[in-house]
């Protein structure tokens, strides 16, 4: 019942990042166009630093038809390829005529609608076209299924939405007129840490930022969630306060949260101690009053979270414009640095310390000195790192992992990528955070993942380069050594139809070995089924060879005394599974 009760949360939560991830993936993109429209706002209208008629006049068909289109053209692309592409962008025109305001959320709408109608238009008659009217069948179907949506969105979808968007402006303004902006800091921070932060950002607040840009010329809401204080002030506690690693890495932290916009850098230092949410949240709610409180607004979205990027959208137009952002920052900074400093020091035990166990950044020093064989495992050719947005976190693991495969002397290409961009390719690995890895595998079942919990600072890269060098183990290990009762000779194997691989919650290195194992096999043309089974689920018989690590082997034979057991220091390493399949082939 508790297992079910979890599973549905654990779905449950998947739908609502996925639902998140694809509203933030039409924004995201496309932030560069908000920002080229919000340059051009600053410098041209007629309150600009440069008031340009000429120019302005480009402003508003941006924000009504231009970004509209892009956000349309992007969500269609996101559901299916180019063909939903151009279906989204006609399907968003539709919307944008049939209304007087920027349709934003109505191309957040459209965009995915025509990309879904045009995939499921193919899944039905893509292999009942003969052949040679491919290309008039595409086209024409393309062109007609974005014409009938547009007129939907004309005649229907634009008007709800025109009347969804006043009602939310409406809403909105009523917050701020009673001034209860900061309490949506209540949900906005924890939500953050939960990876919903691009979904909010550029999912929910951007559009309705913009919408009250065109009218104020600036918006409290890019703000709410883009504010770097509450994170800083964490990771200020952690670096007066903090022991170990986590002390020791939070300044290099602070640098990249505050100056690189990368907010992810500081969610395990806040999961690692789920109280410090309150400091986050407290933090979050004291910085969005003190720019309430100061009038204060950006003119565009300031992404990536960095303070160049806020100063960047800041209006220049006063003095106090720029106090007001600087001051809501600072004051999140320090509410949150309070609290969280009083978190640290209340804790007699500090049980921080367990942060480096997920660090250890030495290793990859270790790997180069101690001359790792540099022969690739076949089968993984790529290695993706994949996030909610493909940027940011991702784009840093990934090149962390770029350079110790590099230096490892190995050929996979390491790349990044957004879940909703990822291919199903068997011979790729996938490397996201724990909690993204439910989505990531409904888009790429077929691949092998390897889940961590901190992008920036994880030992499973290390474990990564050494199986795929075909070296399991840490460096100091480089082969493992059979003792007297390891060894297992061939009338032993004589018998065995199937090999288990018994693991623990750590079911990525398991996959890892399941590969390795299968291309030994297939090398001797061997047809021995492989498979990985959880030590609590193990389920085998006489005909069984169960190989685990040491720490398991004695469950394992409790739980299958008459199986074969093969105990190993580390489900990575290969030399033991040389021997293994050199056995089985003896006994063919």
């Amino acid at each position: 019942m508790e297992q079910a009760q979890v599973a549905n949360k654990s779905s449950l939560k998947a739908k609502v990042q996925k639902l998140g991830s694809t509203l933030s993936s039409m924004v995201m993109p496309n932030i560069g166009a908000l920002i080229a429209w919000g340059v051009l706002t600053a410098l041209f209208i007629p309150d600009g630093y440069l008031p340009n008629e000429s120019f302005a006049t480009m402003v508003s068909p941006m924000l009504t038809y231009l970004i509209p289109i892009l956000i349309g053209y992007t969500g269609g692309k996101v559901i299916a390829g180019d063909r939903g592409a151009v279906v989204g962008a006609i399907a968003t025109m539709g919307v944008i005529v049939g209304t007087d305001i920027p349709m934003l959320l109505g191309a957040m709408i459209m965009g995915p609608l025509g990309g879904w109608v045009i995939k499921k238009f193919d899944e039905m008659f893509q292999d009942k076209i003969r052949a040679g009217f491919e290309m008039l069948v595409n086209n024409f179907s393309a062109g007609l299924i974005g014409f009938a949506l547009a007129l939907i969105g004309f005649v229907a979808i634009g008007p709800v939405v025109n009347t969804l968007t006043e009602a939310m402006a409406s809403g909105v303004e009523v917050i701020v007129n009673a001034h209860l902006i900061p309490l949506a800091n209540v949900f906005i921070e924890p939500a953050k840490i939960l990876f919903l932060n691009n979904a909010i950002n550029h999912g929910i607040l951007t559009p309705l930022g913009t919408e009250q840009v065109s009218e104020f010329g600036k918006s409290i809401l890019y703000l709410l969630e883009a504010n770097p204080g509450p994170g800083l002030g964490v990771l200020l506690a952690f670096t007066l306060f903090g022991k170990g690693a986590a002390k020791s890495s939070a300044p290099g932290a602070i640098i990249i949260h505050f100056i690189g916009g990368i907010h992810e850098i500081y969610f395990p230092y806040v999961m690692m101690k789920p109280i410090m949410f309150l400091a986050v949240i407290a933090g979050g709610v004291s910085g969005s009053f003190t720019f309430q409180l100061l009038g204060a607004g950006l003119r565009a979205p300031a992404s990536p979270g960095s303070i160049i990027a806020i100063m960047a959208m800041t209006p220049f137009n006063s003095v106090m414009s720029v106090v007001s952002v600087l001051a809501g920052i600072a004051v999140g900074a320090g509410v949150s640095f309070v609290i969280a400093a009083a978190i640290l020091k209340a804790d007699a035990k500090n049980t921080v310390d367990n942060f480096e166990e997920q660090v250890q950044q030495t290793q990859a020093a270790k790997l180069s000195s101690k001359g790792i064989a540099v022969q690739p495992v076949s089968g993984i050719n790529r290695i993706v790192f994949a996030c909610d947005a493909g940027m940011g976190s991702s784009a840093m693991g990934a090149s962390i992992l770029r350079k110790k495969v590099k230096e490892a002397g190995l050929a996979q290409q390491v790349t990044n990528a957004a879940i909703n961009n990822l291919q199903d390719d068997a011979n790729a690995l996938i490397v996201t955070q724990e909690e993204l890895q439910e989505r990531a595998k409904q888009k790429a079942p077929h691949a092998t993942f390897v889940a961590v919990e901190n992008f920036l600072n994880s030992p499973r890269y290390d474990e990564i380069v050494a199986s795929l060098s075909g070296n399991g183990g840490t460096p100091e290990k480089k082969s493992e050594t059979l003792r007297p009762e390891e060894q297992l000779p061939a009338h032993a194997l004589k018998h065995v139809s199937e090999i288990i691989l018994a693991h623990d919650d750590r079911k990525g290195s398991a996959t890892m070995a399941k590969k390795v194992v299968q291309d030994l096999l297939t090398k001797e043309s061997l047809a021995v089924p492989i498979r990985k089974s959880h030590i609590n689920d193990l389920h085998a018989n006489a005909t069984s060879l169960v190989i685990t690590k040491e720490s398991l082997t004695q469950q394992a034979k409790d739980t299958a005394p008459e199986a074969v057991h093969f105990s190993v220091n580390s489900l990575m390493g290969n030399t033991n599974y040389q021997r293994i399949v050199s056995s089985l082939k003896e006994t063919v």
